[in-house]
This record gives structure tokens, C-alpha cells and sequence, in this order.
């Protein structure tokens, strides 16, 4: 028998005449906790779908615990213990947790009829295999992200896996769940499992992986312990370059206020809330899920309708109930989920662009010119460096740093006072966060305020001069960032 569950050896993929993947090795020790981790487009989703069975290689080899494989589909790779966790989770939102747990056992069955008893049963004993206490008839749309993992987790282990691959698996997922989920991939490695955990976040790989392989344009560029890297050598091995961060500094404490809340209350969201946001700065604000720091955000861009309590722009209270009404007053909204509420992603990337500007575009007649919108898209393209081959290619065909670039884009183009970037690199690799973080602070610099909603509290202490700490509602500090230390913040906002 091998002391490897996966060797993949030399695979070569095209797709199109592009070079996905140029003779990538990866091993993975049974039991193991193995990284893999580099940007975006460097082949990582490819070589994940090739070792289970999706796609087939062009050139190269597949071992599965000493066995090598020809050619594999997603059911053979599943017999042989391969089981991948997607960042969607492929979980039916409208059913039950037991209904989601037992319905590919029923079905593999080929069973004609439905017994809820049976199906309970293999529920319990999923949950059971990791001790995840969860309400078996709730429906899956009501649980967070995190207890959703878990069921995702509970029903690969009903295969008799052996090696679970995890596809960027915190990415959507708040600190406290994170260690929930580390604890659980500890109890699988404990039982046997081996776990490839895909991702860029350099502390969580430096916290749960034991080795490494790192992918860039569809090579291997590094692998080994993952002890004797640090976080410098891991950034270039992914990126290609030198990587340099710094905090920002804010230099002009006699700017003018630009935006100035007044016991903003929303039910059910925040109470009693107050600050000042002065031109220029970069002010963080976080807390756990359920903090409220969501819902303010949306309700000074006017998504909700503060039930009371004053906002002042420039000095001047202002009406904001509608989106509207906080475009108009220069506030623009970066969502956490760029996917869902900032892309149309079927549509090109110079639409979503300029989607803002149409009005101005438009004639009478309500024509849009097209020259106007490509001269506009261009323009932010080059200065945002968005990576596109065609200003019409549709902007789901972009990475996920390239597609945050562009619902930046979507609003530097109007004339903003106030811009609010709620998880601003949530699913960006490390080379495109960069590229953001120095975006954000140039855009300061000339004048933008800038509010950053995060729980990445790295990120929060190198971009922002203040942070903003809510709990329950309540915002309980605002404070410098200056010698403030990340395990006093976390502190707080906990």
C-alpha cells in the first residue's frame, strides 16, 4: 500500500489550445493536511477537477492510494474516497438538513420510495461522525454559512472518504466559524482523512496545513513543510513579486467632515449610533456576525430607511431612504457579495462598468451611446489595471479580483464623497488584494472618504487610521490604529 491517497503526476490540460496546467505535480499523504494554494487562474479549480473525475488530463498520471487511473468520472472517483467540498457547497436550500444529508444515499440506492425513519438515521449517524449538534428538520436557507459547511463535511464522510478536498472553505465564513471548521478538520485528519485545503489567506495556511504546493500559471512553483516557509517567501511563490505592506497614514486632521451620523437607529439592526467621517480618511469598522456593522452600512447608502436619528453631508442633513437617494448624496456601496449585488455577470464587462452613467449616455429617446460606454470602460480598465482580453467579454469570465476591480470601477466613476467597501477582498487572491489595498489609499489620498467594512482584522489595521468596534447594535469604541495591536482588537470586537 502507498503512504500517498493522491499522486498526480506531470498532468498537462488544455482547454481551447490555453495551457491550464503544464506537467503540475501534486502528492498528498494519507492523513495529511496538505495546502494548495496560489492565485487566481493558476490551475488550482483544474487540477481539483481532475482528481475528482470531472475533467480527464490530457497527458499524466492519477494514483489513487497506489492505483493508478487511467481515466475517471466524478462516480469512480467518489468509490475511491475523493470528495469535494465547492465554495457553493452544493446543498438544496429549500430542503431539510436530514433531506440534504440522505438524499444521495437514496438515490445511489435507487430506492422508489421515501422513509423518513431511514433517512433520519443517516442523518444522525452523519453528524455523529464529527459531533455537530444540528436541528435535523431545519430547512438549509436558515442556517448560516458555517452549519452549512458542516453538513457539507458530515455528508462526504457518509462515502468513507478518505481525502475531502476544500475549496476556499472560509471565505464566506466569520473567525469564530473558522476555528469551529479547524477543529473539525484536526477530528478528520485524527480519524485518517486527508484534507486538501485550497486557499490563499496566509495565517489560516500557517495555522491548519502541514505541507504545501503552490501553483502559479499553471506550474508548480513550490511545495514542501509548510514550517519552513514564512509569510514573505509564500507571497512570492504566489504572486511573482515583492509585496510590501504598510499602514496608512492620515496626515490631515483639519480636513473638513464629510459625512456625520446622529444617533442613527434601524430596528432590529443598530441603536443610538454617532460618528464623524472627515475627507480622506479610511475608517474601518467591524464586530461579529450580528453586530449591526452590515445593516449600518446599508442604511447610510439607503438600502434601509433609518427608523431615527440624522445624517449630515458636508454639514447638511440629508434625506437617505432609498439607493437613490444615497447615490445622489455621493455615497457609493461595494457589497460582500459581489456575485449576487454588484455584477451582472452574464453581462460585459463594459456595461457593469458603466451601468451608473447610463442616464448620462442615453438621448431622449432613451439611446445609449455605445462609444461613450466603451470610452468610459476603457478608461477605468487601464486605470484600475483590470486584466480583460475584450472590454465585451462578459465580466463572469473574469477572476475574482479582476470582477471587485470592476464594481469599483462602477463607482469611482460617479462623483463620490463617500465610498463604502463592505469585505472589499472577500474570494481575491493575495496579488489582486494588493493591488486593492494600494487602489483604496491612493483614492484616499486624493480625497475620498473611504469606509471599510471587514473581519479580516489585518486588514482593517494596515488600510484604516480609525476603527470603528460594534456589539450587538452598539458601537462600543472608535479608535486609532496607530500602535493598536490586532489581539486588542479582536478582543474587542468578540
Amino acid at each position: 500500500m502507498s503512504d500517498y491517497i493522491i499522486r498526480a503526476t506531470n498532468i498537462k490540460k488544455y482547454f481551447g489550445g490555453v495551457k491550464a496546467l503544464d506537467g503540475v505535480n501534486l502528492e498528498i499523504k494519507k492523513g495529511e493536511i496538505h495546502c494548495l494554494a496560489g492565485e487566481n487562474g493558476c490551475g488550482k479549480s483544474t487540477i481539483i477537477n481532475i482528481i475528482s473525475g470531472f475533467y480527464t488530463p490530457d497527458s499524466g498520471t492519477i494514483e489513487i492510494d497506489g492505483i493508478q487511473h487511467e481515466k475517471m468520472n466524478p462516480k469512480q472517483a467518489i468509490a475511491n474516497g475523493i470528495q469535494v467540498i465547492y465554495q457553493d457547497l452544493s446543498l438544496f436550500p429549500n430542503l431539510t438538513v436530514m433531506e440534504n444529508l440522505a438524499i444521495n444515499m437514496e438515490v445511489a440506492a435507487g430506492r422508489k420510495f421515501v422513509s423518513k425513519a431511514r433517512m433520519r438515521k443517516i442523518a444522525e449517524e452523519a453528524v455523529a461522525k464529527i459531533g455537530f449538534e444540528i436541528d435535523l428538520d431545519e430547512t438549509v436557507e436558515n442556517l448560516t454559512v458555517g452549519m452549512r459547511q458542516m453538513i457539507a463535511i458530515s455528508r462526504a464522510l457518509l462515502n468513507d472518504a478518505k481525502l475531502i478536498i476544500m475549496d476556499e472553505p472560509t471565505t464566506a465564513i466569520t473567525k469564530r466559524e473558522v476555528k469551529a471548521l479547524f477543529k473539525i478538520i484536526k477530528q478528520l485528519q485524527a480519524q485518517g482523512i486527508a484534507v486538501l485545503f485550497v486557499s490563499h489567506k496566509l495565517d489560516e495556511v500557517f495555522e491548519i496545513a502541514e505541507r504545501f504546493t503552490i501553483f502559479r500559471s499553471g506550474k508548480n512553483v513550490a511545495e514542501g513543510n509548510t514550517k519552513e516557509l514564512d509569510q514573505n517567501k509564500f507571497t512570492y511563490y504566489m504572486t511573482g513579486r515583492e509585496i510590501v505592506s504598510s499602514r496608512y497614514e492620515y496626515t490631515s486632521e483639519d480636513a473638513p467632515t464629510v459625512l456625520e451620523v446622529k444617533n442613527l437607529s434601524l430596528n432590529n439592526g443598530f441603536m443610538d449610533v454617532s460618528f464623524c467621517l472627515k475627507q480622506g480618511e479610511i475608517v474601518g469598522i467591524t464586530g461579529l456576525l450580528g453586530s449591526g456593522r452590515t445593516e449600518l452600512a446599508e442604511t447610510l447608502f439607503g438600502y434601509h430607511a433609518a427608523d431615527s436619528g440624522e445624517i449630515l453631508i458636508e454639514g447638511k442633513p440629508v434625506e437617505i431612504r432609498s439607493i437613490k437617494q444615497g447615490i445622489e448624496n455621493g455615497i457609493g456601496y461595494l457589497p460582500s457579495d459581489r456575485v449576487t449585488e454588484g455584477l451582472f455577470l452574464s453581462q460585459s464587462v463594459a456595461d457593469n462598468i458603466s451601468i451608473e452613467k447610463w442616464n448620462d449616455y442615453a438621448n431622449c429617446l432613451g439611446k445609449i451611446n455605445r462609444m461613450k460606454v466603451q470610452e468610459m470602460a476603457a478608461y477605468w480598465a487601464k486605470e484600475l489595471s483590470i486584466a480583460v482580453h475584450n472590454l465585451e467579454d462578459p465580466v463572469g469570465t473574469l477572476s475574482g479580483g479582476n470582477q471587485q476591480k470592476c464594481v469599483l470601477a462602477k463607482w469611482l466613476a460617479l462623483d463620490l464623497k463617500v465610498l463604502i467597501l463592505n469585505g472589499p477582498t472577500v474570494g481575491v487572491d493575495i496579488g489582486a488584494k494588493f493591488d486593492i489595498y494600494q487602489l483604496v489609499k491612493r483614492l484616499a489620498k486624493q480625497g475620498l472618504t473611504v469606509f471599510i467594512i471587514s473581519d479580516d482584522l489585518p486588514e482593517v489595521l494596515t488600510n484604516c487610521n480609525r476603527v470603528m468596534v460594534m456589539q450587538s447594535g452598539r458601537l462600543v469604541e472608535i479608535l486609532s490604529t496607530q500602535g493598536l495591536e490586532e489581539s486588542r482588537l479582536a478582543e474587542l470586537a468578540h
